[in-house]
């Protein structure tokens, strides 16, 4: 199965080189037709394949494989596209005609040459713009100048990023529009439903529509692992200047102001309005339709169950203004220490 068309001393592998190729073409099948892995991860594992090939036979680009071996070769080859129910062009599958079951022509994506990543061919892209490889925009997405996207993230369509924003791996951004200067870091979901049902009239849960966007503003951070709601009768709004630390949760149709801090952990339930220099501490939890003034600070762990319309340092559960809430806790260490006496 290994001949080849060749003269002098390259007219017959050796046993040994025989033993490598033959490791390397099984490697190289299954890599392409089993292993669960992306396409990108796929190019790169082939080509280590064939640079392995190339350097057990120097001389292996020279010669010309059986031709059932080619055959073979560009059979297994087209399994690289055919897994998942994706499409291969071919005789009996042409171009025209390749979809997915999602009705997606995958013709219409190519890769970008900054980088490697994958876009749709109705994109906006601004030529300095950085896609890298295993990234993936698609259809109507506009990029700005000097925006750089990270392996392994998901631009929806109709998505807009703004310039200089950093986009950091496997984020997944879907209808929402991004400011200027983001950073949005590894794992950040954004425009995604928000957790919203109702009861009908036969006692099960309904989901209710979730049509609209998400808004960041210009200058915003993002931390790992966030999630951001896009809303359902408003849109979910981030003001410029805010950052949000890992793990925060940001509900639907929530309004936050400029210029907010949201520590780790923080959760905001939908519909809230939150002001202008907030500072939310770690693990706040703001309960749905209640607003919140500016200026106010918030102590870690304490929940706001009713709206704050004056400024102010506030903490407790339910929030109260900071110096009740210290009375509260200096008087139940006094009744505890009095009980245990």
């Amino acid at each position: 199965m290994f001949t080849f068309r060749g003269s002098g001393r390259h007219s017959r592998w050796s046993p040994v080189c025989c033993y490598h190729i033959g490791l390397l073409r099984v490697n190289f099948f299954y890599i392409v037709s089993f292993h669960p892995q992306t396409t990108s991860t796929r190019y790169f594992r082939m080509t280590f394949v064939l640079r392995k090939l190339f350097h057990v036979v120097p001389s292996f680009s020279q010669y010309h494989l059986t031709w059932n071996w080619r055959r073979s070769f560009i059979q297994h080859l087209s399994c690289v596209c055919s897994r998942n129910n994706s499409c291969v062009p071919s005789p009996d599958n042409p171009p025209e005609d390749c979809k997915c079951n999602s009705g997606m022509n995958h013709q219409e994506f190519s890769r970008w040459s900054n980088g490697g990543g994958v876009f749709h061919q109705s994109t906006c892209i601004h030529p300095t713009a950085l896609i890298e490889v295993g990234a993936t925009v698609h259809s109507k997405v506009v990029l700005g100048p000097n925006v750089r996207v990270g392996s392994g993230s998901v631009i929806g369509p109709a998505v807009t990023v703004g310039h200089s924003t950093k986009i950091g791996y496997n984020v997944s951004l879907s209808n929402c529009c991004i400011g200027d200067s983001c950073v949005i870091h590894n794992g950040v979901c954004v425009g995604q439903d928000g957790f919203g049902f109702f009861v009908d009239g036969l006692g099960n849960m309904v989901k209710k529509p979730q049509m609209l966007h998400a808004r960041i503003g210009n200058h915003v951070e993002i931390g790992a692992n966030t999630c951001i709601d896009r809303g359902s009768w408003r849109d979910t709004v981030i003001g410029d200047h805010s950052k949000l630390d890992n793990l925060v949760q940001i509900g639907h149709n929530v309004i936050i102001g400029t210029n907010c801090m949201l520590c780790g952990q923080v959760g905001i339930a939908g519909s809230a309005t939150i002001g202008d220099y907030v500072t939310l501490g770690g693990r706040v939890a703001v309960r749905d339709r209640v607003s919140i003034a500016s200026k106010v600070r918030l102590a870690a762990n304490c929940c706001v169950t009713k709206d704050i319309k004056e400024p102010g340092d506030y903490g407790g559960f339910p929030a109260v203004p900071i110096h009740e809430w210290r009375r509260q806790v200096a008087g139940c260490c006094r009744n505890s220490k009095k009980r245990s006496s």
